[in-house]
């Protein structure tokens, strides 16, 4: 009976430790292998044994380019998406009216498919669309919004930010109730202003969330895939190409297996990397660094 009862919480967990072997171990594990496989001779009969995708990566002009173009989609992205829902969320926690309907049109996008929010931009990003429009009406020139390489990458990123404001601004708000009211009252007590309020109790008890919030945004930003796909297809002069839209192309369209299972091993490392720094800045105490 006895073993029965230590035996209970692993029957439970088995369910969850199949999908997992599954869906990802496996799956990382063949990656791996095939980061190793030179599929550019004979796709039936691979090389095992080489370096020479990696080789091929560093000296790839083109993947050096989307690796840059990655982080430069995620210093688009990631600063707003951590500060902006903040603002939101506090700003929505005071005592507001309506303040329900604000939460509800401000999370609409998130439940919205992100290929119908995307396909929904590039009309108005569109030479007749709608922001040239407006643009038109206020005699200022008309802009390329997804054909110039020097705004077609931030001109995606708005959709990221567009679709993730309210996920994120939710977020804010569940943490926002765990802050304890007594704090409020004791700064008010002490004749400080609400901003001086919100930097003194609301921030730093917000910290935990805020690391969360940068974390998953960042590698949200690091996995870009689907805006790209269906807005600009990694152009134009692959200004918006991103890494994972460089390992679709190397894999569905070239059939190079190994060149982009090799680009998914570094895109693992750069997760890592920023997941270490994650909690080397926000979570050294947590961990007792």
């Amino acid at each position: 009976m006895q073993t029965k009862w230590k035996m209970t919480p692993y029957l439970f967990l088995l369910p969850a430790i199949i999908l997992l072997t599954v869906f990802f171990f496996i799956p990382f594990f063949q990656t791996i292998i095939y980061s190793f496989q030179d599929y550019s001779k004979d796709i039936y009969n691979p090389v095992f044994g080489t370096l020479s995708n990696y080789k091929a990566l560093y000296h790839s002009p083109i993947f050096i380019k989307s690796i840059l173009n990655t982080f430069y989609f995620l210093l688009l992205t990631t600063p707003f998406l951590v500060v902006f829902p903040l603002f939101l969320a506090i700003l929505i926690n005071q005592k507001i009216r309506g303040k329900n309907l604000y939460k509800l049109i401000i999370y609409l996008p998130v439940v919205v498919s992100i290929v119908v929010v995307a396909i929904a931009f590039k009309w108005l990003y569109a030479p007749n669309g709608l922001l040239n429009y407006f643009m038109e009406v206020f005699n200022l020139p008309a802009i390329d919004w997804l054909s110039s390489p020097n705004v077609a990458m931030a001109s995606v990123a708005m959709v990221t930010v567009f679709k993730g404001v309210g996920y994120y601004m939710m977020i804010y708000l569940a943490s926002l109730m765990s802050v304890p009211k007594e704090l409020y009252e004791a700064a008010e007590i002490d004749g400080a202003s609400e901003f001086r309020k919100h930097i003194t109790v609301t921030i730093p008890h917000l910290m935990p969330t805020i690391a969360l919030v940068s974390t998953i945004s960042a590698i949200s930003a690091l996995k870009v895939f689907v805006e790209i796909y269906v807005m600009t297809k990694g152009g134009p002069l692959d200004s918006t190409k991103t890494v994972v839209y460089y390992i679709y192309e190397r894999a569905f369209e070239n059939l190079d297996i190994g060149l982009a299972s090799a680009a998914c091993v570094v895109l693992l490392l750069i997760v890592m990397v920023f997941s270490i720094i994650n909690i080397l800045c926000f979570e050294r105490k947590k961990y007792g660094l």
